[in-house]
């Protein structure tokens, strides 16, 4: 056989290089890119789709109309514990009193965080808005040990989130936010960031925890943060309006870089709306909190932040992907928080992993095929409080049950030494599941 010459070697070399790269760019192709966005402080009744009639959605209510919206999605009552949630796909009790410390994120959770899973799967990944996870000046690596490449942050009780907004990029404080608008510098960031995982031939996972649409900081010694106009900060309404564009530019970017059908994008809420929201400073300096409240479907809704019941813990869940979910369609299975990490690793082919989750996929649902395991419970958790609900009952920690089919707004708890039938049987199973819900005795 007569030996090859070194420029047929050389030839052979570069074959085997592209026919790699071709195999990594159709392994990376095979893998659809994931937009996981979540407001802050938003109910379902603030949005349209949803009933909302006080505030104008489009740009969500179109992804509802092209793809599933879920009528049974639940978060924990307040932002930290929810962050918790969908961050590690287990509920904070589980951390112990480290998931439970306000603006902390557990060091057994780093390795094990959404943003991890899709790091190691060989995604690019990003996070941009609101952190809330540590205090940012102290730790300004944080993102990176939790498995994002790249972040883009507000400065969480450091400084301002909308107007001059106070932000750590990629462990840098920014110094060209004079006379900028948080969302806007939020969105061109993961704009950037899509763009260049499309050139670099990665899938990419970009989590996009909104700043829109919670209230100013308020803790701020002898200062606040910039006004946006007039002497006063957003009214909810504007932030609503402002969360909609936000949502809409990123769709527009992914429809201009031609990569819409392989981007499954998620929009869901942390928590219900708020009682009230900062506007503006009195004549003693004094910040002023106007009451919100919304009409959905004709009722008056107040703000139910911080509420373990429906207005505090019920939130909008839409999931949108051209071409896989059928448009106009609505799930009514219940899903929480935990259950989004183990569902995009379902939809990104991720297989099985050696970690615990409280979290059942739904992934199945989106594709409209049977989940294999239903969840028929939701468990929430704030401040020491705790509550747990099925379909049809709420029972709290402290013995209220209620039944949400004829009393939806939880006037009336049922007497427990009056239950029978199927009021009885779930009481018992809601107590038993409840019970069980603590952190493992040392």
């Amino acid at each position: 056989m007569q030996s090859l010459t070194r420029r047929q070697l050389n030839a052979a070399a570069l074959i085997l290089l592209w026919a790699h790269a071709v195999a990594a760019t159709n392994a990376a192709q095979a893998k659809p890119n994931l937009l996981l966005i979540m407001a802050d402080d938003v109910g379902c009744d603030a949005i349209g789709c949803y009933g909302g009639q006080s505030h104008p959605t489009p740009h969500i209510d179109a992804l509802a109309q092209g793809g599933m919206k879920f009528n049974h999605a639940y978060s924990m009552p307040v932002c930290h514990p929810s962050r918790v949630c969908l961050m590690t796909g287990r509920y904070p009790f589980r951390f112990g009193a480290e998931g439970m410390k306000w603006g902390d994120f557990p060091d057994a959770a780093e390795g094990i965080s959404i943003g991890d899973r899709f790091k190691q799967a060989g995604y690019a990944t990003a996070v941009a808005g609101k952190w809330q996870l540590c205090m940012m000046k102290n730790d300004l690596q944080h993102p990176r040990r939790v498995g994002f490449d790249s972040w883009c942050l507000f400065g969480w009780h450091e400084g301002g989130r909308y107007h001059d907004p106070l932000i750590y990029q990629d462990g840098r404080l920014r110094d060209d936010t004079l006379g900028k608008y948080g969302p806007d510098l939020y969105v061109e960031f993961l704009v950037d960031f899509i763009r260049q995982s499309r050139q670099d031939g990665k899938p990419f996972f970009a989590y996009y925890p909104m700043a829109l649409c919670h209230d100013v900081t308020d803790d701020l010694k002898g200062r606040h943060v910039a006004y946006s106009k007039d002497g006063r900060w957003m009214t909810y309404a504007e932030m609503i309006s402002s969360m909609d564009d936000m949502i809409g530019r990123l769709v527009a970017a992914l429809e201009r870089l031609k990569i819409r059908e392989e981007t499954l994008i998620l929009f869901t809420t942390d928590n219900g709306t708020p009682a009230a929201s900062y506007l503006t400073v009195d004549a003693d300096g004094k910040m002023v909190r106007p009451k919100v409240f919304s009409i959905r479907d004709g009722d008056v809704v107040p703000g139910g932040k911080g509420k373990h019941d429906d207005t505090g813990t019920r939130v909008p869940l839409i999931a949108n992907w051209p071409g896989r979910i059928q448009p106009g369609s609505h799930a009514d299975e219940m899903v929480d928080l935990t259950d989004y990490l183990p569902t995009l690793a379902d939809i990104a082919g991720l297989g099985d992993e050696d970690v615990f989750r409280d979290g059942i996929s739904f992934a199945p649902l989106l594709l409209g095929q049977p989940r294999e395991l239903k969840r028929d419970w939701i468990y929430t958790e704030h401040r020491g409080k705790r509550a747990i609900r099925s379909p049809q009952f709420r029972l709290y920690d402290d013995g209220r049950f209620f039944d949400l089919a004829v009393d939806s707004k939880e006037q009336s708890p049922l007497s427990n030494e009056q239950l029978s039938g199927d009021a009885a049987e779930e009481f018992k199973q809601l107590s038993k599941r409840l019970g069980q819900m603590r952190p493992a005795a040392k």
